[in-house]
């Protein structure tokens, strides 16, 4: 029987490392944090796999978007760290199911850190740094460079090493008899929370309207209200998905897509972007 492979405590300390000082490594709009995720698990699947063709196999699957308040999120990397070990000792964990769990935390994740730490401790500091710089005093800076990266390290460890601890326990229900339910869960929540952001951030309207006479006119997004609102939300929505998962197009591509049907549309008169020169 083959020895069960263990994650070593140093090479768990040097993926929290990359993460905590790397997760905005090549940031861009069309990766956020993917590429610091993936400095993150390099080390650990360095490690759990032998040959190069598995190690690439396991790290496709942390080339997906990701996103999420550093601080608080650390507890994803962690726990995709103690389920990508389950799966290098054989449990059947799919990457179905672990960008499953990335997609369905991140987004809340972001909410709970994004009013705790950016929202409240971070203001908490800067009001105490404040109060220490009067009269020019050189000790506010220093508090809050030195209280910050004190707080942030070691509540990012323990936030690590609780989602690592989590990762290994949550193995038996990921392949239990609940299992199934639970996986098909997991990606709703996912699902639900893309389809929260899309329906919250975008907003899509049409100005194309037909008069008849003075006082009679028919307006299109009106009639869309009536009949499905933010039907043009969801259209682009869909198009985008479409254009990436059936198709393969880039998101830079597709980008470039929607800039030149927004310039189309307004020239025509479907767009109006209520520019005054």
């Amino acid at each position: 029987m083959a020895e069960k492979k263990k994650i070593s405590q140093s090479t768990l300390k040097k993926s929290f490392r990359n993460w905590a000082y790397g997760n905005l490594t090549c940031f861009s709009q069309e990766h956020m944090q993917t590429f610091g995720y993936l400095a993150a698990m390099l080390p650990v699947v360095d490690e759990l796999y032998d040959n190069d063709e598995d190690k690439v196999k396991s790290l496709r699957t942390y080339t997906t978007f990701f996103n999420t308040e550093p601080q608080i999120g650390t507890l994803v990397v962690g726990l995709t760290a103690g389920l990508e070990e389950a799966r290098a000792n054989g449990e059947p964990l799919d990457d179905e199911t672990i960008n499953g769990i990335r997609a369905g935390l991140m987004g809340p994740l972001a909410g709970l850190g994004d009013s705790i730490i950016v929202g409240t401790f971070i203001p908490i500091l800067l009001g105490i740094a404040l109060g220490l710089s009067t009269g020019g005093s050189v000790l506010g800076p220093l508090f809050y460079i030195v209280a910050w990266n004190v707080a942030m390290y070691f509540g990012m460890k323990y936030a690590y090493n609780q989602g690592y601890t989590m990762g290994g326990a949550a193995v038996e229900a990921l392949v239990g008899p609940q299992s199934a339910a639970l996986r098909s869960s997991i990606v709703m929540v996912g699902t639900m929370v893309i389809g929260a952001v899309a329906a919250t951030w975008i907003n899509i309207t049409t100005a194309l309207q037909v008069t008849f006479t003075k006082d009679s006119a028919f307006v299109l997004q009106d009639t869309l209200d009536g009949i499905f609102p933010k039907a043009l939300n969801f259209f682009f929505v869909w198009l985008c998905w479409w254009l990436m998962t059936k198709k393969k197009i880039s998101p830079t591509v597709v980008m470039l897509i929607l800039v030149g049907i927004a310039f189309v549309g307004v020239l025509v008169g479907f767009f109006d972007p209520k520019l005054k020169y």
